[in-house]
């Protein structure tokens, strides 16, 4: 089998009402997806999805005429291209797709087939008023998640920590409670200094009280150091690593004990085979290994395949912020959204591949490039 054609396309889904996500500070008036598929000759079509790919443009000949089931040969060359130009994972994990479908087995049993499935912590994504915030947590109790996350990055932590309790007032004990700190990266234009040490410790107590789960991204990404003494000094898990751009960087947080909970996106940083194995080295060293999932379906659903199949993730993260972001919306280049059921399970496809279905009518209308 033979890879002939890399197919690139971009698709643009209008948002009105806008999203406004808690990281930055521009409502989001459209949701684009940058898609992939690797063709063969055997008729076999992989699909990814994530990051625009920059710089991927002109490098199509380092895998023409290359047979896909080579994945430790393409993952090395994805890797070297990804230090040179964009982020250019997709590509990879459009190749385990297509492993799949030529093998017959779904992404998770060829990853281990630890599980097939994975359940849901639903994931906001914006800065609501407290009351506001409630009735979302409500609503996610009635939908069945047994966890959410929320968002801070107020002019005040203080006003985060306002927003968290009326949450806990609201639900009780009925949800295990996360919080995004937003301190490891920022959007281009925003120039605001992350947290120090020391208020990072200031807010870890504050949640502590109100018996948090986990504290994600308290500092910037850079301040290993920092996130080390952090953990040391809170009983809370500290997570994060979800924009970390290097497998190398993420093994130093592995190996430094920075982190009780690992955070890297397939589509972002290493893909399947590279996180497959600093999932196994993580949890080889008691360290808890769920994946960022902030995207399209495409890319949630090889994240959930990895988490599932590899590490068995105690919570997976499913964006969920209606009504400015639900599965419809993120999901718009898929025949059916990715829904878990009543329990906040999501179980995966025992088809091969990703087990994915593309709508190629809605795809066709939001073409833009």
């Amino acid at each position: 089998m033979k890879i002939t054609r890399i197919e690139r396309s971009v698709h643009r889904l209008p948002l009105d009402p806008p999203f406004k996500p808690s990281w930055d500070s521009r409502a989001r008036h459209h949701f684009d997806v940058d898609l992939l598929r690797v063709h063969t000759d055997e008729g076999l079509v992989g699909v990814g999805s994530g990051d625009s790919m920059a710089g991927f443009g002109g490098h199509e000949e380092l895998f023409l005429g290359q047979d896909p089931r080579d994945l430790d040969r393409h993952f090395r060359v994805v890797e070297n291209l990804s230090f040179h130009y964009g982020r250019c994972w997709p590509l990879e994990n459009a190749l385990w797709d297509l492993y799949g479908l030529y093998t017959g087995e779904p992404v998770w049993r060829l990853l281990g087939g630890r599980s097939n499935r994975v359940r849901c912590y639903a994931s906001s994504g914006s800065l609501r008023e407290p009351g506001e915030l409630a009735d979302l947590a409500q609503l996610i109790v009635e939908e069945g998640f047994p966890a959410m996350k929320i968002r801070f990055q107020r002019p005040d932590w203080a006003e985060d920590i306002e927003a968290l309790a009326a949450v806990r007032d609201a639900v009780g004990e009925s949800l295990k409670l996360m919080v995004d700190c937003n301190q490891g990266w920022r959007m281009p234009w925003d120039t605001t200094r992350p947290w120090a040490l020391k208020e990072a410790l200031a807010v870890a107590r504050e949640l502590e009280d109100l018996d948090v789960y986990w504290m994600e991204e308290p500092l910037h990404r850079g301040d290993l150091e920092g996130m080390r003494l952090l953990r040391e000094e809170v009983d809370l898990r500290i997570a994060g690593g979800e924009m970390t751009r290097e497998l190398h960087e993420l093994r130093r947080l592995v190996e430094g004990r920075c982190l009780d909970v690992l955070q890297p996106d397939c589509v972002v940083t290493g893909g399947i085979l590279g996180l497959a194995q600093l999932a196994r080295q993580a949890v080889d060293a008691g360290l808890e290994f769920t994946p960022h999932s902030w995207g399209n379906g495409i890319g949630l659903m090889a994240n959930a395949h990895l988490a599932a199949g590899v590490a068995g993730s105690s919570y997976f993260e499913f964006p969920f912020d209606p009504p400015t972001w639900t599965p419809e919306r993120r999901d718009y280049p898929l025949v059916d959204p990715l829904v878990p059921d009543s329990e906040g399970w999501l179980t995966l496809p025992e088809g091969p591949g990703f087990g994915l279905e593309l709508d190629e009518k809605r795809l066709a209308e939001t073409r833009i490039g």
